[in-house]
């Protein structure tokens, strides 16, 4: 469905490519507006800011497949990236992330759970 996506040899090349990270970020944004719509009751649109993200990047442990002079910025859309790409292979669907992110309250904690399930599911 998604030629232009290459299959990734490991996780690193998945977490690196900006590409990807910058469709990841309009899923991932989508994906927690759906989450929040669902909460509330009525249709809801907002940003997941990038320090969420980077901060739940760190707490799933996944800083290690990364280069180490690696800003916040980049592990905020490395985790975007991870994210789209588990979605595009079908490794975790839409609705999969909707009750992970419903699930949780706290924020980090939601999407740590997420990236950890992609990672898990993908097995690379």
């Amino acid at each position: 469905m998604f030629a232009y996506i290459p299959q990734y040899e490991n996780l690193s090349e998945v977490l690196m490519d900006q590409k990807l990270a910058k469709l990841g970020d309009a899923y991932v944004n989508f994906l927690y507006s759906l989450a929040l719509s669902n909460k509330k009751g009525e249709p809801t649109g907002t940003k997941v800011t990038g320090r969420l993200l980077a901060d739940a990047f760190k707490k799933a442990g996944l800083r290690k497949f990364l280069p180490s002079r690696i800003d916040r910025h980049k592990q905020a859309d490395a985790a975007e990236a991870l994210i789209v790409y588990a979605w595009i292979r079908g490794s975790v669907t839409m609705e999969e992330g909707l009750e992970i992110i419903e699930q949780n309250e706290d924020k980090i904690e939601a999407f740590s759970l997420l990236l950890l399930t992609a990672k898990r599911k993908l097995d690379i």
